[in-house]
């Protein structure tokens, strides 16, 4: 009965909206009418199946019947009158289709004891409280995630705008700097208002050079007298050839061990050199 009321009602409707419209949206509306229809049919012999009952799919369920017994009385008054009855005839079939299924699921819910369907509506229950719970708890742990996520990612914006800002100040002054070193006016300048420190020298001046520092156990090293100082510095710098600038000078003195100030192994580079 349920397969001759769709097959009727898919009918009636492409009969009815076909002057109006194409044929195949008269049958997808038909289509979509029986369709409806039908996934409130199997979705409530789901819960039936189940022992479960909800009302809600029952009064959807019937509503479609409305609509289809609706159509079908629609188009028996307004068709030919010869057809009036003959349609009138068929109208009810898709209530009695709904009235019969009804009947079968209250045959189905005898089946069961009383007690038999309360612990089911209980399990039922349970069950959808765990699922609700499970659902919140995810929920508030995903909006914990994304602000904590929002936090982190602000953090590491801002703190990546300060490196940027402190490396582009970096730059430009190591920049100043290499520019400093390099100038000879600065060189010139710089060496007009330096005594010589013997007739045959030339005093140069270096800025001091940026670059990572390590401790030194300066304590432990033995002190070196001017003219040893001097000649460690001499030796140092002419290993290699040509002779080693000031800066890998120092490293190597202090890398071999050995202890002087700033000043003092300057002013013996200054000597020697």
């Amino acid at each position: 009965m349920t397969a001759v009321s769709m097959v009727l009602t898919l009918a009636v409707v492409m009969m009815w909206l076909g002057p109006a419209m194409h044929v195949g949206v008269a049958a997808v509306v038909g289509i979509g009418l029986d369709g409806g229809w039908l996934a409130t049919l199997a979705y409530e012999r789901r819960l039936a199946a189940q022992g479960d009952h909800s009302n809600a799919v029952t009064r959807v369920g019937w509503a479609f019947g409305a609509v289809a017994t609706a159509v079908l009385i629609a188009h028996a008054l307004t068709g030919p009158r010869e057809d009036m009855s003959a349609w009138l005839a068929v109208a009810w079939l898709p209530l009695a289709a709904k009235s019969l299924w009804l009947i079968h699921g209250l045959w189905e819910r005898t089946a069961l004891t009383a007690a038999a369907l309360e612990d089911i509506a209980g399990i039922q229950q349970e069950a959808r409280d765990e699922a609700a719970v499970a659902r919140a708890r995810l929920r508030a742990e995903a909006a914990t995630e994304a602000t904590r996520l929002t936090a982190v990612t602000e953090a590491g914006a801002r703190v990546a705008r300060v490196q940027a800002e402190t490396s582009a100040t970096l730059a430009k002054a190591w920049s100043t700097l290499e520019a400093a070193r390099s100038g000879e006016g600065t060189g010139r300048a710089l060496t007009c208002v330096t005594a010589r420190v013997t007739p045959q020298s030339q005093p140069r001046w270096e800025l001091p050079v940026w670059g990572p520092s390590e401790p030194l156990a300066l304590e432990a090293a033995p002190a070196l007298s001017d003219d040893a100082l001097a000649r460690l510095v001499d030796e140092i710098r002419t290993s290699e050839t040509p002779a080693l600038s000031y800066r890998e000078m120092a490293a190597r003195f202090r890398a071999a061990g050995h202890s002087a100030s700033e000043m003092r192994l300057r002013a013996a580079w200054k000597r020697v050199a």
